[in-house]
């Protein structure tokens, strides 16, 4: 178990090698489609998903489809799986006389954040991530520029990151986070965030789906205070993401069949009953199985159950925007130079949002250097 930059880069490193030091190794939605495509993954067809007690058809198709190569073949099974939701402080919205739509928008969640923001002493009107990163500020950033009608790319691999929906999505949370945010935007990442909402220095939180289990687990302060509702909209109807860490076995792995063992019971319903009697149903790894939200228990424990499915069911991560895009990813663009670009774009962008830059010239920069990767593809 490894930090989450500093695993990602050792599994590239093992897998790209076909090292074999290692049989399985976590893996997401973004990195499953290129690696089966390279050739380091061995196919789960007939070790896992065939094991007559896994049950594949229970695995939600979103993740089936994501973790499926363009050969046909499956690649991954999901440990959990998640979306983004907006979170917020039931309690405090009831005490200001202010009502969440259920399907907000994105100017209506700035005029509740104005609203909340000193509704308690300490409390800010919204947590956003500001730590730069691709898979930190700009996951729920990416979720924005999509739904403001802005893409990293058009079908074409014509970067379009200083264009003028992308410009004004990225102003538009610098400016909320800024004015309305957490203390430290720009070092803050999904944990400040959750021990911002939990220690009540928050009203309200736009990230992953999964948050929910640690809002709700029996020792959090909030636990029955946060509701959930769909990822804010502003030109799309829906603008959650898609996102799942899965297993993956190595093709160089001299034991596929007990990997596919391994991953059978890992991923599988009765490792969820597993975890429930330890710990909770609310810490269950969920958002992967059609079950676990049929569950009775699970529905009782997990408040956000019936947002978080909605939210999984109505991602499309081949359409997320408003127009064609050339690559899968909701959050992400689904090509392997996209971890760097994003993480370079980043920097310029949690600069801005400490008062150290502009957007403008982050995301002029960011042109730049999204276009030499968009040329790549451009001549394939």
């Amino acid at each position: 178990m490894l930090p989450e930059n500093d695993v990602r880069a050792k599994i590239s490193q093992e897998f790209s090698s076909q090292a074999g030091q290692y049989d399985i190794a976590s893996l997401s939605n973004y990195e499953i489609p290129f690696y089966s495509a390279n050739g380091w993954l061995a196919p789960l067809d007939n070790t896992v998903a065939k094991n007559p007690d896994f049950n594949q058809a229970d695995i939600l198709p979103a993740y089936t489809a994501s973790l499926t190569g363009k050969d046909g073949k499956l690649y991954g099974e999901p440990f959990y799986g998640e979306s983004s939701l907006l979170m917020y402080r039931k309690d405090i919205f009831d005490a200001k006389g202010l009502t969440m739509p259920a399907n907000p928008t994105w100017d209506q969640v700035a005029d509740l954040a104005a609203k909340v923001d000193g509704a308690a002493p300490g409390m800010k009107g919204i947590c956003l991530r500001g730590q730069p990163g691709w898979g930190q500020l700009f996951a729920p950033l990416t979720t924005v520029v999509n739904t403001f009608g802005g893409t990293w790319f058009d079908k074409d691999w014509n970067a379009k990151v200083n264009a003028p929906e992308f410009t004004a999505a990225t102003q538009f949370y610098v400016d909320l986070v800024r004015n309305h945010g957490e203390a430290g935007a720009a070092q803050a990442g999904f944990t400040e965030c959750l021990n911002n909402m939990t220690q009540s220095k928050t009203a309200m939180w736009y990230d992953a789906s999964s948050a929910g289990g640690s809002l709700e687990a029996a020792s959090s302060p909030v636990k029955g205070k946060i509701g959930y509702v769909q990822a804010p909209v502003k030109e799309t109807k829906s603008s959650g993401w898609l996102w799942t860490w899965s297993w993956g076995v190595q093709a160089a792995s001299k034991k596929q069949d007990a990997a596919g063992k391994f991953i059978a019971w890992a991923s599988s319903q009765k490792y969820e009953e597993l975890v429930a009697s330890k710990l909770g149903w609310a810490k269950v790894p969920s958002g992967k199985r059609t079950s676990t939200y049929a569950n009775a228990e699970f529905q009782k424990a997990a408040p956000f159950f019936e947002a978080e499915k909605t939210a999984i069911q109505n991602t499309d991560p081949k359409n997320p925007g408003v127009q064609p895009r050339p690559a899968i990813g909701v959050q992400f663009v689904g090509i392997p130079e996209f971890a760097d670009l994003g993480t370079t774009v980043s920097q310029g962008i949690s600069s801005a949002i400490a008062g150290q830059g502009s957007v403008a010239d982050a995301l002029a920069k960011g042109q730049d250097a999204a276009q030499k990767v968009g040329d790549k593809y451009k001549s394939k």
